[in-house]
C-alpha cells in the first residue's frame, strides 16, 4: 500500500485495477476492488491495519468487471454512478465466467467459476458530497469509459481518481464507451480547475500531465479513424486492420500484447457497430 497524501492510499499489486482508499474520521472510503475473490479477502485484510471509523464504503468508478467482481467480498455499502447502477439492473445475479474474450484481466485468472454480483445500495446523477471527515469527499459523473464513470475528488489533498479515463501502458476498453465524451472529460482534466493535482489511474497508478495529453492523442487518434470508416460506410469487419497499429506505443510480453490485441478486437468492433452500423448483429 502506497501512501501518495495525507490519508489517502493506493495498491497496485493486485491483478486488474489500481485500488483506492481515503481514511476518514468516520471509517475508510474505498475504491474499487480486485476482481479475484482472493485477492479480495487479502485487500479487505490489509485494510483492517488502517486506523479510523468503524463504517466502510465501496466505490465502483465504473461497472467493468475487472473492479466490480470483487465488491461482494469487500462486504460493505457500494456506492456507484446511477448509470453504473442501471447496468447492474440489467444484469443477472451471478456472474459466469464464460463468454466472449475481452481482453480484461478477470479473463486470466483461473476457477474463478460463478460469482454474485454486488449490485450499488446508493446512487447519485451528477455529483454526491461524503461529508466523512472535515471537508467533503466529491464524487462526480464523468462519462466516457464508460457512460456511468466517474471520479473521487479530494480537493484538500488535490488528489483526483479517474478509472479507466487514462490508462497507463495499455490499450483502453472502447466496447461501452463513448469517445467524444472520453475527449471532453480528458480535456477538462487538463484544465485549470486540476493545476497542481495527482492523478490516479484505475489501471495504472500515478500518472503525469505528459501522460494525460498523450491519452487525449490517442483516443482522438481512435475517434477520427472510426469517424472514416463510417463516413464510408465500412464493414464493422474492418476494424481488426486498426489493431496491430494502435498497439504499436505499447511495451509488453507476448501473453499481454495477445490480451491487449483481443481488447482491442472486441473493443473497436463493438463500439463501431453500435455508433455507426446500426444494422450490425454484434452485441452491444
Amino acid at each position: 500500500m502506497q501512501s501518495i497524501a495525507d490519508n489517502v492510499y493506493i495498491e497496485d499489486n493486485y491483478l486488474g485495477v489500481t485500488l483506492g482508499v481515503i481514511q476518514q474520521p468516520r471509517g475508510l472510503i474505498q475504491i474499487d476492488a480486485p476482481p479475484s475473490p482472493e485477492d479480495s479477502r487479502s485487500w479487505r485484510a490489509a485494510l483492517m491495519s488502517l486506523s479510523g471509523g468503524p463504517e466502510r464504503v465501496l466505490i465502483n468508478l465504473d461497472p467493468h468487471p475487472d473492479r466490480t467482481l470483487g465488491a461482494r467480498t469487500m462486504d460493505c455499502t457500494v456506492i456507484a454512478q446511477e448509470k453504473t447502477a442501471a447496468v447492474f439492473r440489467s444484469r443477472p445475479t451471478t456472474f459466469k465466467a464464460q463468454g466472449t474474450e475481452t481482453g480484461a484481466d478477470w479473463e486470466t485468472i483461473p476457477g474463478l467459476g460463478t460469482v454474485r454480483w454486488a449490485p450499488p445500495e446508493i446512487s447519485f446523477t451528477n455529483r454526491m458530497f461524503l461529508h466523512w471527515g472535515e471537508t467533503p469527499v466529491i464524487l462526480e459523473h464523468h462519462p466516457g469509459p464508460a457512460s456511468g464513470a466517474m471520479w473521487v475528488i479530494i480537493p484538500d489533498e488535490k488528489v483526483v481518481f479517474i478509472g479507466d479515463l487514462v490508462l497507463k501502458n495499455q490499450p483502453p476498453f472502447l466496447a461501452h464507451s463513448d469517445l467524444p465524451s472520453w475527449i471532453e472529460a480528458l480535456d477538462e482534466l487538463m484544465g485549470p480547475n486540476y493545476r497542481g493535482y495527482t492523478f490516479i489511474s484505475g489501471r495504472g497508478g500515478t500518472v503525469s500531465s505528459s501522460m494525460i495529453k498523450a491519452q487525449a492523442e490517442y483516443i482522438k487518434q481512435i475517434h477520427d479513424r472510426l469517424e472514416k470508416m463510417g463516413r464510408r460506410g465500412t464493414s464493422p469487419d474492418a476494424t481488426e486492420k486498426l489493431i496491430e497499429p494502435l498497439l504499436t506505443n505499447f511495451k509488453s510480453s507476448a501473453a499481454r500484447h495477445k490480451q491487449y490485441a483481443q481488447r482491442l478486437r472486441y473493443g473497436l468492433r463493438h463500439y463501431y457497430a453500435r455508433h455507426y452500423h446500426m444494422g450490425s448483429s454484434a452485441e452491444e
